[in-house]
């Protein structure tokens, strides 16, 4: 039978490369995402099924629950922002969103799929992403440093409680080509200066994240849980001399 898997983002940039690769695979997925237009392309693509629906709103995760039925043998929560101002900027607000998007929904999704995951015969994988800026500090990352950190003890949580029928996994990025972070990439010039920052000397794509995701869904990851791996071409532990 040809494994289940829920992405939540599933027509993102990290989400719908990792849907690539799983379709590849022969895996039957569900994607999740607000912009039906994108969803449906990645449908057609890949053979999917979707919904359409914000992680803003709890009706969403029951939704899913609904639409695509147990067994699931992986979750994938691909869903973030990346709102950098100072401090002084940011409002009560803002950070509350920031939160709710990138911590609280991805508990909410793996609470609501808690039961379609443990009816998984081999053993079910949630992915969680985390940020490069969770353990370093970057000035204007206050609520993305915040809420992805939360992502680190969210990963943590659930893989102890969780164990041994389903494994709990993030990766903890840096920064990545893909349409979320348009805003930052803009100005290329900005982007060469922010990529000589890493010991590879180039930025992450999408692709690079994608197939650490697929290994950490795969049975080769076995014997993987409670784990934050750095996929950042060696930002958060290697400083370059320029």
């Amino acid at each position: 039978m040809a494994r289940r898997v829920v992405i939540y983002g599933g027509s993102g940039g990290i989400g719908s490369a990792t849907a690539r690769m799983l379709s590849q695979q022969g895996c039957a997925l569900h994607l999740v995402g607000r912009n039906s237009e994108r969803l449906k392309s990645m449908a057609e693509e890949t053979g999917a099924s979707i919904t359409v629906g914000d992680v803003e709103q709890e009706d969403t995760f029951s939704q899913v629950q609904q639409e695509f039925a147990a067994p699931w043998d992986g979750l994938v929560y691909a869903v973030g922002t990346i709102n950098l101002m100072s401090l002084r900027r940011f409002t009560n607000e803002a950070f509350q969103k920031d939160f709710q998007v990138n911590c609280v929904g991805a508990a909410l999704a793996v609470q609501h799929g808690l039961s379609a995951l443990k009816k998984s015969a081999h053993g079910a994988s949630v992915v969680l992403y985390s940020s490069v800026a969770a353990s370093q500090g970057f000035a204007f990352h206050a609520s993305v440093g915040m809420a992805k950190a939360a992502i680190n003890g969210l990963t943590l949580a659930l893989a102890a409680e969780l164990a041994p029928r389903i494994r709990v996994n993030a990766i903890a990025p840096s920064l990545v080509r893909t349409p979320l972070a348009e805003a930052v990439l803009s100005n290329e010039q900005m982007a060469e200066a922010i990529s000589q920052m890493h010991a590879l000397k180039r930025l992450g794509t999408a692709e690079d994240i994608a197939a650490m995701t697929v290994y950490l869904l795969s049975g080769d990851s076995g014997w993987v849980t409670g784990q934050i791996f750095g996929v950042d071409g060696g930002r958060s532990t290697i400083r370059t001399s320029g």
